[in-house]
C-alpha cells in the first residue's frame, strides 16, 4: 500500500541548501478511488509479470516467451494436420477448416512476434552495459517494435551481432502471411460423378410392313433412309445444327453432366471411299445412240433412245455402244453443239436385271456387299467448261456396310465423335443378285433377290453370332433406295437455261421424270467424296437412332469441381522463421543469463524512468523485492513528471532533476 499522506511533507518555494524549494502538490495516497480501481486488475498483470522477470529461474525468467513460441509452433503444426486432411478434397467439403486456418496462421505469426521482440528488447540493456552511442537506443527501442527500427539496426550492426537476427526476423515476418496464403490453392477438376449413354447398333432391322400385288410380294425401298438420303441426292445433304459450344448430336445420348467421354466401341455403319477414274475417258465425236438426253418421246426405255453424233469423254469407247459421260451433241442441221450432258452418275450394277458392268466395280472388287458403286462424273466449270472440251471430273465411289470403332465425347452442349477405325467384309463370295422377268396379266416386272445376309466379324469378336450386319431383305430395301439417281443425268439446252436432272430409270415405262435443281451436289467444284462421305455418316446415324435394334454404350459423366490443393513449399518459409526464432531466443538466453547487474527488463520502459528518479528511490524500485510481492514487497508507488523540474514519487519529498554539469565541463565523447 501506498504509504500514508501525513508522510509527504509541504516544500516552500525558495532555495536552502542548494535544494529547490518550489512548491509541489502534494501525491495522495489514500484509498484508492472506484476509478482507480478499474486499473488494478491490469497493474497486478503487470506486477506479476515483473515478478517473474525477477526470479532467480532461467525457465521462469523467459516463461511467456517461451509459451508464446509454443503457441505459435502448435498453429504450425495444426494448420499442417489441417492440409493434410483437406489436401485433395472437394472446397465446399472444406470451406469450414480453411477459415481455421487462416485464423491459425494469424495467432502463429502474432505469437512469433512476442519472444523476438523481447528478446531483441533485452539485448537492448545488454548492448548498454557497455559504453555505445546514444542513438543506438532509439534505434533499438524501434527495432523492437517494427520492421523500419529493425532494417535500421540491420545497418548499425552490420549483420555481425546476435540482435542482428532478431532485426532479420522482425523484418521477415511481414512476409509469414503471403507463404501461408500461398500454402493453399483451389484446383478446378473434372469428377466423375454419373453414367451416360450413346447408342451403337449390330443389327439393323427396321420395322417395314410388305406390299403385295397379285400375290407377289414388291420390292419397297427403305423410307427412314429414303428420307435422308433424298436430302443428298438433290441438295447439300443434312446440316449440323449449332448447340452450346459445338453442335447438336445427330443420335439420342445422354449425358446428366456437362461432359461425358466414352470407351471406343463398335457400331454397324455405312464407309464411304472414292478414288479418281478420269484415266478412264476418252475425248471423241462418235456416232451412237444417245441415251442421256432430257426431252425423250415414248416410254423412255433404250428401244425409243434416237442416235446421233455426240461430242466429249467417253467410257468404254471401244464397245458397241460407248457411254458419253460428259459432253454435248452435235445438231444435225449444221452440227453445231446443241444439248450439253453436265453429269453423269453410272452404277457398274444395271438396274433392273442387276448385272455387273467392269466386272462390278473397278477399283473396289475387294468389298464384298457394296450398296452401291458408282462412277461420278462431273463438268469442271459447267456448261462454257463442256462446249471448251475441258477434261471433266470423274471418281468411282463406294458405300459399303462396315463396323466403324468410334470414340464419343461431349463437353459443354457439344457432341463429338472420331472414327478409329473401320472394318469392311472382304471375304470373296459368290455373286448374290438374281434375277428373273415376270410377265402376266396381272404383273409385268423383274423378280430381284437378293440371296445373302451381311455378316461383318470383327477382329475382337470369336463369336460369328454377334456378327454385324443386315439381313438379305434389308439390302434389297437399301439399294432400292439408290434407284432413285444411280442412273442419272443432269443436263442443259444450252448456257442460258436452267440444268435438268432425269432419274428414276425404274419407272421408264411410264414415261422418263426429270426435276429441276437447285443445287446440283455431283457437280464441280463441290466435293463428290466429301458429299458420300457425310452421306454414310449421315445413314449410320439413323441405323444408330434406331428404337427397335439399336444398344447403349456407357460412358463416364464428369463434373467440373473445385478442389483443394496444397503447396507444401510454401511451408518452408514458416517452418524456418519458427526454426530460427527459437534459435535467437536460445542464444539470448544464454547471452544475457549473466547480467545480473542490468536486470531482465526485455522491452520495458521502466528502466528509463526508474533511472532518472533520486538514488536512494533507484535502489528501491530497481530491487527485485519490489517487483515480487512473495517476498514482501507490493507497495504501491505513485509517481508525476512536473514540467521543467522532473519527477515526484510518492512518500519521497525530493524532486529529481536532470543533474547539471558545470559550465566549464564538457561530457566525454559518446556519453549522455
Amino acid at each position: 500500500m501506498a504509504p500514508p499522506e501525513s508522510r509527504v511533507p509541504h516544500v516552500h518555494s525558495g532555495t536552502r541548501d542548494g535544494h529547490l524549494t518550489t512548491p509541489l502538490q502534494p501525491c495522495s495516497s489514500t484509498s484508492i478511488t472506484e476509478e482507480d480501481a478499474s486499473l488494478e486488475f491490469t497493474q497486478r498483470i503487470e506486477r506479476k509479470l515483473a515478478a517473474y522477470n525477477a526470479s532467480e529461474n532461467a525457465f521462469k525468467r523467459w516463461l511467456f516467451e517461451i509459451l508464446s513460441w509454443l503457441i505459435s509452433a502448435f498453429c504450425m503444426v495444426s494448420i499442417i494436420g489441417i492440409y493434410i486432411r483437406i489436401n485433395g478434397r472437394k472446397t465446399i467439403e472444406s470451406e469450414a477448416l480453411l477459415t481455421l486456418t487462416n485464423f491459425l496462421g494469424k495467432i502463429a505469426s502474432a505469437a512469433l512476434i512476442v519472444p523476438t521482440s523481447e528478446a531483441l528488447g533485452q539485448l537492448k540493456w545488454n548492448w548498454f552495459h557497455n559504453s555505445k552511442a546514444m542513438w543506438d537506443f532509439e534505434i533499438f527501442d524501434k527495432a523492437s517494435r517494427g520492421p523500419l527500427g529493425a532494417m535500421m539496426l540491420l545497418f548499425r550492426t552490420k549483420g555481425r551481432s546476435l540482435a542482428a537476427l532478431g532485426a532479420l526476423l522482425i523484418v521477415l515476418l511481414l512476409a509469414i502471411d503471403t507463404f501461408f496464403q500461398q500454402v493453399m490453392v483451389s484446383s478446378a477438376e473434372w469428377w466423375l460423378v454419373d453414367m451416360g449413354t450413346v447408342p451403337k447398333i449390330r443389327r439393323y432391322s427396321p420395322r417395314m410392313s410388305t406390299e403385295y400385288r397379285a400375290g407377289i410380294e414388291l420390292l419397297q425401298f427403305n423410307e427412314d433412309i429414303a428420307t435422308i438420303a433424298s436430302k443428298f441426292f438433290y441438295d447439300n445433304g443434312t446440316q449440323p445444327i449449332r448447340f452450346g459450344n459445338g453442335t447438336r448430336a445427330d443420335i439420342p445420348i445422354n449425358c446428366p453432366t456437362s461432359n461425358c467421354t466414352w470407351p471406343i466401341y463398335e457400331t454397324l455403319g455405312v464407309c464411304s471411299a472414292c478414288q479418281d477414274v478420269s484415266e478412264m475417258l476418252w475425248f471423241g465425236c462418235i456416232s451412237t445412240r444417245i441415251d442421256w438426253i432430257a426431252n425423250l418421246t415414248g416410254t423412255g426405255t433404250e428401244s425409243t433412245y434416237p442416235n446421233g453424233t455426240s461430242c466429249g469423254y467417253f467410257i468404254n469407247s471401244s464397245s458397241e455402244y460407248p457411254i458419253l459421260m460428259s459432253g454435248y451433241r452435235l445438231k444435225s442441221s449444221d452440227l453445231s453443239p446443241g444439248e450439253a450432258l453436265l453429269t453423269r452418275t453410272l452404277p457398274l450394277i444395271t438396274n433392273p436385271d442387276r448385272q455387273p458392268l467392269f466386272g462390278g466395280s473397278i477399283n473396289y472388287k475387294d468389298i464384298r456387299n457394296p450398296i452401291i458403286d458408282a462412277i461420278i462424273v462431273g463438268a469442271s466449270d459447267g456448261i462454257g467448261g463442256v462446249y471448251r472440251n475441258e477434261t471433266p471430273t470423274a471418281h468411282e465411289c463406294v458405300l459399303s456396310w462396315c463396323v466403324k470403332s468410334i470414340k464419343s465425347s461431349y463437353s459443354w452442349g457439344g457432341y463429338s465423335e472420331e472414327v478409329t477405325g473401320s472394318i469392311t467384309n472382304t471375304t470373296a463370295g459368290p455373286y448374290p443378285w438374281t434375277t428373273r422377268f415376270i410377265e402376266s396379266t396381272a404383273v409385268n416386272g423383274t423378280d430381284i433377290y437378293y440371296s445373302e445376309n451381311i455378316n461383318i466379324v470383327p477382329g475382337s469378336i470369336d463369336d460369328t453370332a454377334l456378327s454385324y450386319g443386315v439381313s438379305n431383305k434389308t439390302m434389297s430395301e437399301t439399294v432400292a433406295v439408290f434407284d432413285d439417281v444411280f442412273p442419272s443425268f443432269v443436263t442443259a439446252h444450252n448456257a442460258t437455261e436452267e440444268p435438268l436432272m432425269r432419274n428414276k430409270f425404274y419407272t421408264a415405262k411410264k414415261g422418263p421424270i426429270t426435276r429441276r435443281l437447285l443445287y446440283n451436289p455431283w457437280q464441280p467444284p463441290n466435293d463428290v467424296s466429301q458429299h458420300l462421305s457425310r452421306l454414310a455418316i449421315a445413314i449410320t446415324n439413323l441405323m444408330r437412332s434406331s428404337s427397335v435394334s439399336s444398344e447403349s454404350v456407357a460412358g463416364q459423366a464428369w463434373e467440373r469441381q473445385v478442389f483443394v490443393r496444397v503447396r507444401w513449399e510454401w511451408l518452408t518459409f514458416p517452418l524456418l522463421l519458427l526454426t530460427l526464432s527459437l534459435v535467437f531466443l536460445v542464444l539470448t538466453i544464454v547471452k544475457t543469463s549473466g547480467d545480473a547487474g542490468i536486470g531482465l527488463w526485455k522491452t520495458s520502459a521502466m528502466p528509463t524512468l526508474i533511472y532518472s528518479l533520486p538514488k536512494e528511490t533507484q535502489s528501491q524500485l530497481a530491487s527485485p523485492s519490489t517487483w515480487n510481492s512473495t517476498q514482501g514487497g507490493g507497495k504501491k508507488v505513485r509517481i508525476r513528471l512536473l514540467p521543467n523540474i522532473g519527477w515526484r514519487v510518492s512518500g519521497h519529498n525530493q524532486l529529481s532533476a536532470s543533474p547539471k554539469l558545470p559550465l566549464a565541463s564538457k561530457a566525454p565523447r559518446g556519453w549522455i
